[in-house]
């Protein structure tokens, strides 16, 4: 139950935050944070990460319910698991992140972006000027809720590799 808590959380700080950006700001609009480092720019991509399969909302909308179907159904199987909660806290910030996402694509065919960074520095004599692409807490709760699941796979596959060391030196 706590990871549709967690869901909830996500998708609720995602869409307020979303709001205050098209209240507040006007389309194009950045706002330093931090200097050059950290904006807030009101944009809209109207495709996925990286603004690639631009105007495919349908497909998004379509894609992102069989997601939430598949996630809901597997976060149920693994109620009773209590060896699986960082798995479970992973597919709770999916499932925010991808109805965050999914309501603004589904209301007004777009997604509101807004946490703008830009990395300049110099390295081994070259200068380095990269804006990385503009995203949401949607996005980053997606991002994170991977990032754990990979974790969570790398714990169990060390697991079960000791588990199988220790079965075979046990076996001699």
């Amino acid at each position: 139950m706590i990871y549709y808590v967690i869901a909830l959380i996500v998708f609720a700080l995602d869409q307020f935050t979303k709001r205050l950006i098209v209240v507040n700001m006007y389309e194009g609009e950045s706002r330093s944070v931090i200097g050059d480092f950290f904006q807030l720019t009101s944009h809209r991509n109207r495709g996925a990460a990286f603004g690639i399969l631009q105007d495919q909302r349908w497909f998004f909308i379509a894609v992102t319910i069989v997601i939430v179907v598949g996630i809901v159904w597997y976060l149920r199987k693994l109620r009773h698991d209590r060896s699986k909660t960082l798995l479970k806290c992973a597919l709770g910030l999916l499932l925010g992140g991808a109805l965050g996402n999914f309501l603004d694509r589904a209301l007004f065919g777009e997604v509101v972006d807004f946490l703008h960074f830009r990395f300049v520095f110099s390295l081994l004599g070259w200068d380095v000027d990269y804006d990385f692409a503009i995203f949401n807490l949607a996005d980053s709760a997606i991002v994170i809720g991977v990032a754990l699941i990979f974790l969570d796979s790398l714990l169990v596959w060390r697991k079960e590799r000791r588990g199988l060391v220790h079965g075979q030196e046990d076996a001699k």
